[in-house]
């Protein structure tokens, strides 16, 4: 048994809109035990969550054209959103929509929207391929052509040209962002705008799940973040993380295996975890950890 000091970050786990999609999906499908539910994409990034949704007789598909022509039921579109063409085309299936798309990615949605209306150029800070960032794109691009996703300050050099002669800068960012990625590119952007209208979109869980894994590595030898490789939070904590201290970022408690030794020589061990990661992975980190 180990005699180390563990600290779990109170920002771990599900977030709000995370949980409120896991929960009503379930809810849904028990309550409708003889009708099938459809989940259009992962409705989260973690393979453990999808697994157990699929034991409940929860179907994830990859696109509409999936579905067979009779199909009924239910389709949950994910807390990422979808784009407007997407609730379009499920309109003439007959199947009922059931919309989880988080209500802050819905905010963000909403004011690239705004800015599109009112003539800038809107710029999603985001990473192009997140199904959140392409929800919002589609979504802008409903009224005007004139929108672009950055990630990097280095992605703004083919349109510099353009942002310059329109003159008009909106700028929104993909729920799960770091700030530092936000400021490197507003940054860039100033120059190019006689006005630069800024949401900042990140989402408050976000923000505080990443400063309290800050402070809490400050006291920690080692921090462990937990979750899917393929969230965007996730990976964003990990990044932030490994800047200050030792950072381990797993999937699941079997890859802890790898890093047997880390977690010997560490005295103060600080746990967190992305919005995606169910409780379940979070107990078991903290489980395999005292069994050292």
């Amino acid at each position: 048994m180990t005699n180390q000091n563990i600290k779990l970050a109170k920002f771990a786990g599900f977030c709000y809109g995370v949980k409120r999609a896991v929960d009503t999906v379930t809810e849904l499908k028990r309550s409708n035990p003889d009708k099938d539910v459809y989940i259009l994409g992962e409705l989260i990034h973690n393979n453990y969550v999808i697994s157990e949704l699929q034991k409940l007789g929860i179907i994830t598909i990859g696109s509409i054209a999936e579905l067979t022509s009779n199909a009924s039921g239910y389709c949950v579109i994910r807390s990422h959103g979808a784009a407007p063409e997407i609730f379009e085309e499920l309109q003439k299936t007959n199947l009922e929509v059931v919309d989880l798309t988080c209500p802050d990615v819905k905010k963000v949605q909403q004011k690239a929207i705004e800015l599109a209306k009112s003539d800038y150029y809107v710029i999603i800070v985001g990473k192009a391929d997140h199904p959140e960032v392409e929800a919002i794109y589609a979504n802008a691009r409903q009224f005007s052509g004139k929108v672009a996703v950055i990630n990097t300050p280095e992605q703004i050099s083919p349109i510099k040209n353009d942002l310059k002669q329109h003159k008009k800068i909106g700028v929104v960012v993909q729920t799960t962002q770091r700030i530092t990625t936000l400021n490197e590119i507003m940054a860039e952007l100033t120059p190019l705008a006689k006005e630069l209208l800024i949401y900042n979109t990140i989402c408050q869980s976000t923000s505080m799940r990443q400063q309290e894994a800050v402070e809490l590595s400050k006291d920690s030898d080692l921090m462990i973040v937990a979750g899917s490789k393929n969230s965007a939070n996730t990976t964003h904590l990990a990044e932030i993380l490994k800047n200050t201290v030792q950072t381990i970022h797993i999937e699941s408690v079997n890859e802890l295996d790898n890093y047997k030794n880390l977690i010997k020589k560490a005295e103060t061990i600080g746990i967190t975890a992305g919005a995606s990661t169910p409780q379940i992975i979070i107990d078991n980190v903290i489980k395999y950890i005292k069994e050292e």
